[in-house]
């Protein structure tokens, strides 16, 4: 057999072998994301869990202190529900939703208790509300880690060649978790003090 042959027959083996090694390592690689995606969102579950079980402490300690007005404790403990009904097989669009009313109810629930000056003398209140502060600052470390690791898998799958592999093996896309920050959010505090507008005028 003519060396020529044999060259051919080397060059052959050798890109058939490095494009076997590719493969396997494209897919370990959407393997590896993927894992990163699921473990980060499971940190994410665990804080907004967190956040669901201070909520019913929260409400009974404002209600307990403060003629509060009934409407705004009852928005929050409908959002907490509604989280928590969601159950684990609901999708990220799904429990972003439901999060970002939660954070829209605890918005409106915080701005009114800084009109109840009393409220900081109360026992727990101060601990419970720096505790919920603190579990937004968590979920939003967590939600920003979940996403750049969502960002890193969208990116890998709509890149070339590895998309070929993607394809190949129906790597879905995953979903970024967008979610309110309840202390960023402008509220209305005299509209909820005062609900059903200025009717002396």
């Amino acid at each position: 057999m003519a060396v020529s042959t044999w060259v051919i027959i080397v060059v052959v083996v050798v890109a058939v072998l490095v494009m076997i090694t590719w493969y396997f390592s494209s897919f370990n690689s959407f393997v590896r994301l993927r894992n990163l995606v699921d473990e980060s969102w499971r940190q994410v579950d665990v804080e907004l869990q967190r956040r669901h079980d201070l909520v019913p402490n929260l409400v009974a300690t404002v209600s307990a202190s403060a003629a509060f007005e009934q409407t705004t404790l009852e928005s929050v403990t409908s959002a907490r529900a509604a989280a928590l009904n969601l159950g684990q097989g609901a999708d990220v669009a799904a429990i972003a939703s439901a999060e970002n009313l939660l954070s829209a109810a605890l918005s409106r629930l915080q701005a009114l208790t800084e009109q109840y000056p009393q409220l900081q003398a109360v026992r727990g209140y101060d601990a419970l509300r720096r505790e919920l502060e603190d579990t937004e600052d968590r979920i939003a470390a967590a939600r920003r880690l979940y996403n750049g690791n969502v960002r890193a898998l969208n990116t890998r799958i709509e890149s070339m060649p590895a998309s070929l592999v993607a394809s190949v093996h129906h790597v879905p896309r995953a979903e970024y978790f967008e979610i309110s920050e309840p202390a960023r959010r402008a509220v209305d505090v005299a509209g909820l003090l005062n609900p059903d507008g200025d009717q002396g005028r």
